[in-house]
């Protein structure tokens, strides 16, 4: 049942796709079909619920201009196809769409300082890095709004080194943990924590940089940190 587990996140993974595509929101999706607006977001992410009503995919399928087969899930449960024959069916139809199985992380010309503070620049990416939905699932960023860009600065040492590339993912700005935030024109990666009512601060991982604290409203938290790469 893995396997068959796997194609149905394959299929929740095509719908967000295509609605990105058609420039289409998700909530937007789920009050079209008159649920409300997380519905489809929980879908997708969660597989809550595990298979869409015939109407509401019906409705989201004419919506994008698709054939219902590509976003369904409850075929899967057809156990008379084994796993590898339902995944070749599937990649067949997602590439008749003309979408791959690959996601594109757009890089772009930003530095998030892990020091003293980057300006930042105009948000037009330059670059990509390219990732299979497979792996992005197993990391866990399946349907995140990722971004990458380069870390300056050696005040998140060990943890992220100068250079280091950091995958920011937009949809994740509240709770605790390393998020690149804006403070001014500047650019950091810290670590957050909330301290009492209305103020955070910002830890850095390197002990020779003391905590900076800052009124909540003085902060724009751009995104969580959720993976790193970088030269070894």
């Amino acid at each position: 049942m893995e396997d068959i587990s796997r194609s149905e996140q394959h299929a929740r993974g095509r719908l967000q796709d295509l609605a990105r595509r058609s420039g289409a929101s998700l909530a937007g999706l789920s009050r079209m079909i008159g649920r409300n607006p997380a519905y489809l977001q929980q879908y997708v992410t969660r597989g809550s619920p595990r298979h869409l009503d015939e109407p509401d995919l019906r409705k989201i399928a004419e919506f994008l201009g698709v054939s219902t087969r590509l976003i369904e899930t409850r075929r899967f449960d057809d156990t008379r196809l084994d796993a590898p024959t339902q995944r070749r069916a599937a990649l067949a139809e997602y590439a008749a769409a003309g979408i791959d199985d690959w996601v594109e992380v757009q890089r772009l010309p930003l530095d998030a300082s892990a020091g003293p503070g980057a300006f930042s620049a105009e948000e037009i990416s330059f670059d990509s890095f390219r990732f299979s939905r497979r792996w992005l699932r197993e990391m866990g960023l399946e349907g995140a709004d990722l971004t990458a860009i380069r870390v300056e600065g050696d005040s998140m040492e060990p943890l992220l080194r100068s250079g280091d590339e950091i995958f920011v993912d937009r949809n994740k700005r509240a709770g605790e943990g390393v998020h690149v935030v804006r403070i001014g024109d500047a650019l950091h990666v810290k670590q957050v924590q909330a301290r009492g009512p209305g103020h955070i601060a910002l830890i850095s991982a390197n002990d020779a940089y003391a905590p900076i604290e800052l009124a909540r409203d003085e902060v724009e938290v751009i995104g969580r940190v959720v993976w790193k790469g970088g030269r070894v």
